[in-house]
């Protein structure tokens, strides 16, 4: 689920091979060197993201519409809101190139501890080191919302609230009522499925 944003990125960057927009070299290098791209792909990346947004940044906002295009079917709202606050690492309330630079590298080029701590922070919607149930129940209701019309038969509400229950049973291994990163960690790397899901995007640039 947190990799959804690799496809708006990807998708848009292909519509903008054609533009001439160049970046400045001594940022390309820096960033070249702090993640996973290469220097022409940093340079694709870019040319997308400076048509699109010419101001250098992107707010909530607009970053809610870009992904309500994605998924018509479903209200991606909260779910987009939940992930530009996971992307936006210093609070200011927009994004910038090198902050959706750095974390479209650990998404699709990233170590397995690399992308599970992403999601982890994803999931820790407070930022206060720990998932509560609350949090978990909040992104996966999100994810529900998101998918739409796309998930037949719909989930009833007490359904959502079982497969919460359950997930969060599973991951909290000592039962205190909260999943630290270490029980995070562990559970999603025992379970095939969510492995699996980690390799989806590993090559899509």
């Amino acid at each position: 689920c947190c990799c959804h944003v690799c496809c708006v990125v990807d998708n848009e960057d292909e519509e903008q091979e054609s533009t001439t927009e160049r970046y400045h070299p001594e940022n390309l290098e820096q960033l070249q060197a702090q993640t996973h791209f290469s220097r022409q792909e940093l340079q694709l990346l870019y040319r997308g993201f400076k048509n699109d947004c010419p101001s250098g940044v992107v707010n909530e906002d607009t970053f809610k519409n870009i992904y309500a295009l994605f998924f018509p079917l479903g209200d991606s709202s909260k779910y987009a809101q939940f992930l530009f606050n996971a992307f936006d690492k210093d609070k200011n309330g927009s994004l910038s190139f090198e902050e959706l630079v750095g974390d479209l590298s650990v998404l699709l080029r990233g170590t397995t501890e690399e992308k599970l701590n992403w999601a982890f922070n994803l999931y820790d919607i407070d930022k206060d080191g720990q998932i509560t149930k609350e949090e978990m129940s909040d992104i996966l209701k999100s994810i529900y919302d998101l998918m739409g019309k796309s998930i037949h038969p719909r989930l009833k509400e007490e359904e959502v609230r079982q497969h919460v229950r359950g997930f969060f049973q599973k991951m909290d291994t000592n039962q205190d009522g909260v999943v630290t990163i270490d029980e995070f960690i562990d559970s999603c790397e025992k379970d095939e499925i969510i492995m699996q899901s980690l390799k989806i995007f590993d090559n899509a640039v």
